[in-house]
């Protein structure tokens, strides 16, 4: 429910407290370089915790303190108590080096034009970007009223399994609703997840992000429902700069939860602002691997990898794409602290 509600949404001075006490969060969105999408990165069988270990250890090095992570409903339908018990070894994996989590429940993604299917998941395409990645919980489901008490339970139970951890800085309820052509077909799950996930009480905030203004109904739900405002921004540093103004007039604290595609928006450029505006950044993403997000948007099958990376700093084996962009992470967030 909205402000006068059983379960409210949190005042401008809640969310403001909650900022101070957790600080400026600098980070990045996370899928492990061995799982081409969320049903890979989660399923019991390939959920690769020696390389999640591996991968965390790299992030606390260059100075990240935060991780924004997919999470697929379809894990949970088949396995609740095992994605329950993944997601918490996630969580120490990641605090292990210093780095809190933004768990993402649903995602209208689906790079891969498929919607998630259990079991073994398909080889990456050569050189197409997220050439595996599928939505969560799927399309039809979104749309099927049939289909939301099993959604319900899969917010309530996640979201209540984790409701004071302090290992979860925040819950990201859905990302980029109205992506692969749903348009304002999913604002009515946006609302109904701000709800199930307010009835669990949990201690973190809630948000859902502003990330097209093709959508203005599904932003205007988003910031009047978000207990703090999220945003996606992958352009040059004079619109990031408009849309932190814009969003500020919201009185908030501001989350950026996906930045960085080069050569547009670079951490030379972007980052001194997203520290000094105090708005929290998550870069899109970490280690190159099954995804594949190095190469760009729309890139064609067969591509050679490009000269200049689109998104990723590391290698699969730790080393840095750009070396002297690394340092300056290293320098950057060093000084922070």
């Amino acid at each position: 429910m909205t402000e006068g509600g059983t379960h409210e949404r949190w005042t401008t001075e809640r969310a403001g407290a909650w900022a101070e006490a957790s600080g400026w969060a600098c980070g990045f969105n996370y899928v492990p370089s061995t799982a081409v999408n969320t049903t890979e990165f989660w399923q019991a069988e390939s959920f690769d915790e020696a390389t999640i270990a591996r991968e965390m250890e790299w992030a606390g090095r260059v100075g990240f303190n935060s991780c924004r992570v997919f999470v697929q409903y379809l894990v949970w339908e088949s396995d609740a108590a095992g994605l329950v018990e993944r997601l918490g070894r996630f969580l120490e994996l990641a605090t292990a080096h210093g780095i809190s989590t933004m768990p993402t429940l649903f995602d209208d993604c689906a790079f891969s034009g498929k919607q998630p299917y259990p079991g073994r998941q398909d080889a990456p395409t050569p050189g197409v970007h997220n050439s595996g990645w599928t939505p969560s919980p799927g399309h039809e489901r979104v749309v099927d009223r049939g289909a939301w008490p099993a959604l319900e339970r899969y917010v309530t139970e996640l979201v209540g399994a984790f409701r004071e951890d302090a290992r979860v800085i925040a819950w990201d309820l859905y990302n980029e609703p109205g992506n692969a052509g749903m348009g304002a077909a999913s604002d009515a799950l946006v609302a109904a997840c701000f709800d199930w996930a307010r009835s669990a009480e949990p201690t973190q905030p809630l948000t859902v992000g502003v990330w097209t203004p093709e959508l203005p109904d599904l932003n205007a739900l988003a910031l009047r429902e978000s207990d703090i405002v999220s945003f996606h921004d992958y352009g040059e540093l004079p619109a990031l700069r408009t849309q932190i103004d814009d969003l500020a007039q919201h009185r908030r604290p501001l989350m950026c939860t996906e930045w960085m595609r080069r050569p547009f928006s670079l951490y030379r450029t972007h980052l001194s602002t997203l520290m000094e505006r105090q708005v929290g950044c998550y870069a899109w993403g970490l280690v190159n691997g099954k995804t594949q997000t190095h190469f760009p948007w729309g890139s064609p099958e067969g591509a050679a990898e490009p000269d200049v990376w689109f998104h990723d700093l590391l290698r699969a084996d730790g080393s840095a794409y750009d070396p002297a962009e690394v340092a300056f992470l290293r320098n950057t967030l060093t000084a922070r602290e």
